[in-house]
């Protein structure tokens, strides 16, 4: 094994280096405008402990210039989350927990992540006569949903009190898509404030370019929330740190929900919001260790995996606010952009519409969707494609490696035939392995 630099012999002592990017600083102003423009979902160099450490009350380094844990005011807070390394260990310990290290800078991974014994528990399960299909279901159950929380993130909360546009702004301004919210009432958190409900109140609530929204411009979070939610109600859906990685895709499937807050059941601090992108990213990087099911070998056709019936999708001339009705009423997170002759163009999500907020252009929502698109905050490099004829290990590296949520399945015309999500990879490698499904419909 290679020798540790000095800065990786102090990730291991559970020592952080000196800032290399702003959402590691102690002294940050919050909301910077010129930080944040991308999403935080890195996988950043950490050290793998058993279970969550003991809470020191230091988790949040950022609270407005404070060091309590949960906001205090309708003020949005910007936090930056560090994970809190358990017992010391000696350099010779520290080197054998870091086995493999990953840390990667601007899409390049120059290093690998720990695996730890748990890699060994999922390739004794098999060795023993159980079925290789369900190695990767194995795999999530042995690692805890504190294996990925980052060394070091940023996580934005709101409190309900704060008025709907500003919480909208401040999601652009920190480069994140949703946050957690904090009701004083109860002193505990309520839900989530994700585009989703940007969408839904531009959605209910726009007339037209002449109208102001005036539910945007002056309700608060909380009489959004009774408005919109009123028979519907549902506590929050949240995770422990020390539940499963198994049980962490499970509730987000079931849920049907992108962001899953990791809540500390004892001190009730949230840690740190996981994703399909960033639990799947974390797969990847063992996948090469593990046994290989024979069922990413086939192809999409073989395997059915995504949707291929009743395909939403819009033109370039389409309308924004059509687009935004079509998210509401199918409860899809992405639209192909088709051309006239039926080729995809390009995609626009719901993260795209966020855009709206950053250039203060949503009471006009009568533009095209190619005119909006023309304000993205990142550079759009097209669609990202696939087949059904390729294999589903090529698919999945393939959505690792260009961090999308999604690829258009399209012909060899380039038409649009289908949709495969994070949520269907997910679903096919953990909750159920598609060669235990195969093997199962076949002896009914």
């Amino acid at each position: 094994m290679d020798r540790l630099t000095p800065e990786l012999k102090n990730k291991a002592s559970g020592l952080s280096s000196s800032p290399s990017t702003p959402t590691q600083g102690t002294k940050q102003p919050a909301f910077p405008l010129e930080c944040y423009r991308h999403e935080p979902e890195r996988l950043e160099t950490r050290i793998h402990t058993p279970s969550s450490p003991p809470d020191t009350g230091q988790r949040f380094g950022l609270l407005l210039g404070q060091g309590a844990a949960k906001p205090p005011s309708p003020t949005p807070v910007c936090c930056v989350t560090s994970k809190i390394a358990g017992p010391p260990h000696s350099p010779a310990a520290s080197e054998r927990m870091l086995e493999k290290l990953e840390l990667e800078d601007e899409g390049r991974i120059q290093l690998a992540t720990t695996i730890g014994n748990r890699i060994s528990v999922a390739k004794q399960g098999s060795s023993v006569g159980e079925s290789e299909s369900d190695i990767y279901m194995r795999f999530m159950k042995s690692h805890k949903c504190y294996d990925i929380v980052p060394t070091s993130s940023k996580l934005v909360v709101f409190d309900t009190t704060l008025q709907v546009k500003k919480a909208f702004f401040a999601l652009v301004a920190n480069g994140v898509r949703a946050a957690p919210l904090w009701e004083s009432k109860k002193q505990s958190f309520v839900g989530m404030l994700t585009i989703t409900d940007f969408i839904n109140i531009l959605h209910r609530y726009y007339k037209s370019p002449m109208v102001q929204i005036y539910e945007l411009e002056e309700h608060k979070i909380e009489t959004w929330r009774e408005l919109y939610l009123q028979e519907t109600f549902k506590p929050l859906v949240n995770i422990s740190p020390d539940a499963s990685l198994f049980d962490a895709v499970y509730s987000l499937i079931k849920n049907k929900i992108h962001r899953l807050p990791v809540i500390d059941p004892v001190s009730g601090n949230a840690l740190y919001i996981l994703t399909h992108k960033r639990i799947l990213k974390f797969l990847q990087l063992f996948v090469s260790e593990m046994p290989k099911p024979a069922f990413m070998k086939k192809n999409l056709d073989e395997l059915g995996i995504g949707t291929y019936h009743n395909i939403a999708f819009i033109h370039p001339d389409t309308p924004i606010i059509k687009a935004l009705n079509i998210f509401v009423d199918r409860r899809i997170s992405a639209l192909p952009v088709v051309d006239e002759s039926g080729k995809v163009v390009d995609i626009y999500s719901k993260f795209d519409v966020i855009n709206l907020a950053a250039e203060k252009t949503y009471n006009n929502l009568d533009i095209t969707v190619t005119q909006a698109l023309q304000h993205r905050s990142q550079y759009f490099e097209g669609v990202v494609k696939c087949n059904k004829l390729e294999t589903l290990e090529t698919i999945v590296d393939r959505l690792v490696k260009a961090e999308v949520h999604r690829l258009v399945v399209v012909n060899e015309t380039d038409t649009i035939v289908g949709i495969i999500s994070l949520s269907d990879i997910l679903q096919a490698l953990v909750l159920t392995p598609t060669g235990a499904r195969q093997k199962e419909s076949g002896t009914e």
